[in-house]
């Protein structure tokens, strides 16, 4: 029976760095400890467990809820998609990143309800915020501001360039909640917020069968195109088959033709698998990446994309062998 397993929520607006987070956090995992992780996307596509394949293939389990903010996904896909990850890793540790654009108090409070009391040792909520973005005046999104008072930590991300004066004001608008200054989502694992687990269990929901087939591509060229709608946010995304390769210098002017809010991506380039999780204004961050399954790109809009002019335009990146 799998009972009160600790369960980290890690919460934040879009770019403030949760996934830099977890990578910090996986590379400090205990080699005798088993992990899970489920990720929340907004976009439809399922880019971000992805981007945090090691390769390794060992010791963590990932799993992705897509299309909508977990407290919106309700019913099945959420309650299938945790239980199955549960069962299939049997974790002594698992985590949760939640959409940028959800709603973690809501989150909160379902994962606290049954079916999930006994099973999951809920800790103190992770906030990440992005302080410099915050310094320069940025406003917290209403969801994201409504969650502050229930945090155990606020990890204040993107902070190096601040003095101890900006620190110190920012701190100042802020709940009196532990806060951790960082970069690139650093944060010791030793400083997780948590507190001590009774030994009560629970049974999980009734397992459903898995509805995942393989991608059946009707040839090379084909491409999947997914789009979005939540509020007033858009995503628009493709999955591309692993043989097509794409200049990285063209797939940089592409990106750099129009406006969005956020783009995601893990690429076969001319330079190689490449992935990249880019925010407006700043240098393309390109790393390299083990995905070798498909290429995956995906966008988040304020305004509706035109996305059949955005792939004819995408499609002109291609690498000319």
């Amino acid at each position: 029976m799998l009972q009160q397993i600790p369960t980290h929520l890690l919460a934040g607006s879009l770019g403030a760095g949760k996934t830099s987070l977890l990578r910090q956090l996986l590379a400090q995992r205990p080699q005798q400890e088993r992990w899970a992780l489920l990720i929340n996307e907004f976009g439809q596509i399922g880019i971000d467990a992805a981007l945090l394949d090691t390769g390794s293939g060992t010791g963590v389990q990932l799993a992705e809820v897509a299309g909508g903010c977990l407290c919106c996904v309700n019913g099945l896909p959420f309650q299938v998609g945790l239980g199955r990850l549960l069962r299939a890793a049997r974790p002594q540790r698992i985590f949760i990143e939640a959409s940028g654009l959800g709603h973690p108090a809501a989150l909160l409070q379902q994962l606290a309800a049954p079916p999930w009391q006994g099973v999951l040792a809920l800790q103190p909520l992770v906030m990440v915020l992005d302080a410099a973005a915050m310094a320069a005046g940025a406003e917290l999104p209403a969801a994201q501001q409504e969650a502050l008072p229930q945090a155990g930590l606020l990890l204040m991300n993107k902070s190096a360039g601040l003095d101890s004066r900006q620190r110190q004001q920012l701190a100042d608008k802020l709940p009196g909640i532990p806060l951790h200054w960082s970069e690139h989502g650093a944060l010791p694992l030793a400083a997780l917020p948590g507190h001590p687990v009774s030994t009560a269990g629970a049974t999980l929901p009734p397992s459903a069968p898995s509805l995942s087939m393989p991608t059946l591509w009707r040839s090379q060229d084909h491409w999947l195109r997914q789009a979005g709608q939540q509020d007033d946010a858009y995503s628009l995304g493709w999955r591309m088959h692993p043989a097509q390769r794409f200049s990285r210098a063209r797939l940089e002017h592409w990106l750099g033709r129009f406006a969005w809010q956020r783009a995601k991506g893990i690429v076969h380039t001319d330079a190689g698998w490449l992935s990249f999780n880019a925010l407006p204004g700043a240098a393309m961050d390109w790393r390299p990446s083990p995905w070798r399954r498909d290429s995956r790109i995906e966008l988040i809009c304020t305004n509706r994309p035109d996305a059949a002019q955005l792939e004819h335009d995408l499609r002109a990146a291609l690498q000319n062998d």
